[in-house]
C-alpha cells in the first residue's frame, strides 16, 4: 500500500496532477484547495496517499494530501459517514480545507450554523456529518488556530485565545474540554486580549 509519494510535478489542474516518481508518472486525485498550494510543473512535492479501488474492477484510483491530518479527514468523511465515496469525502474536504482547525471544532460543538455558513454545507449535510463524525475525529490534530466565531461564542479565535486553547491540547485536553474552559474565561473577562500564560492557568484549574 502506497502511504505517501515524493516526486516531481509534470502537471496539474484543480482536480488532479500527474507525479513523476522514479521515472513513473503518477495521477492523483486532489481538492481545488491542495492543487491551488502545489507547486507549478517541474516543482517537487510530497503528498500523502490514500488508494482506492474500485468495488467491480478497474484500476487503482490514488488521492493525495499535503498534510497527515488532511488525509485523516478525508479518512474520517469516506469511513464514517454513511454513503460517502471516495469522490464525495474529497469534495467534504476541499470545503473543510478552508480552516480545517474550525471544521473541526464545528463537529465538536455541533455547530450547524458554522458548517452552513462558512464551509457552505447544507443543513441536512451538516447534520449528517455532526452526527457521523462525533467522537470520530477528537484525535486529529490539525495545524493553526480557528478563524471563525463560533455560533453564539464570545471567545476570540486568535491571539492569546487561540494559542492557549493550543496549549491546553498539547498538553492532553480534550478540545471540548479546553474550548469550555476558555470560553467561560471569555464571559469572564468581556472578550478582552489576556496573557497566554495566564489563560492557560486559568484554565487549568477548570479542567
Amino acid at each position: 500500500m502506497i502511504a505517501s509519494l515524493r516526486g516531481i510535478v509534470l502537471s496539474k489542474d484543480l482536480e488532479s496532477l500527474v507525479l513523476e516518481v522514479g521515472g513513473v508518472g503518477h495521477e492523483i486525485n486532489v481538492t481545488s484547495a491542495t492543487a491551488s498550494r502545489l507547486p507549478a510543473p517541474g516543482g517537487e512535492a510530497l503528498l500523502f496517499i490514500v488508494s482506492s479501488y474500485a468495488m467491480y474492477g478497474g484500476g487503482e484510483t490514488l488521492y493525495g494530501f499535503l498534510s497527515a491530518p488532511e488525509k485523516a479527514m478525508f479518512c474520517a468523511f469516506r469511513d464514517e459517514i454513511p454513503g460517502t465515496g471516495a469522490k464525495k469525502a474529497l469534495e467534504f474536504l476541499d470545503k473543510a480545507a478552508k480552516s480545517l482547525p474550525d471544521f473541526r471544532r464545528a463537529v465538536m460543538d455541533r455547530d450547524e450554523k458554522l458548517l452552513c455558513g462558512v464551509f457552505g454545507f447544507t443543513k441536512k449535510t451538516a447534520t449528517k456529518i455532526i452526527d457521523s463524525l462525533k467522537g470520530k475525529i477528537d484525535e486529529v490534530r490539525v495545524a493553526g488556530s480557528p478563524h471563525f466565531v463560533a455560533s453564539g461564542d464570545t471567545m476570540p479565535s486568535t491571539g492569546s485565545w487561540g494559542q492557549a486553547l493550543n496549549a491546553l491540547e498539547a498538553l492532553g485536553y480534550k478540545f471540548s474540554d479546553a474550548r469550555t474552559a476558555l470560553q467561560a474565561l471569555a464571559e469572564e473577562h468581556g472578550g478582552k486580549d489576556v496573557p497566554t500564560e495566564q489563560l492557560v492557568r486559568q484554565a487549568l484549574k477548570r479542567l
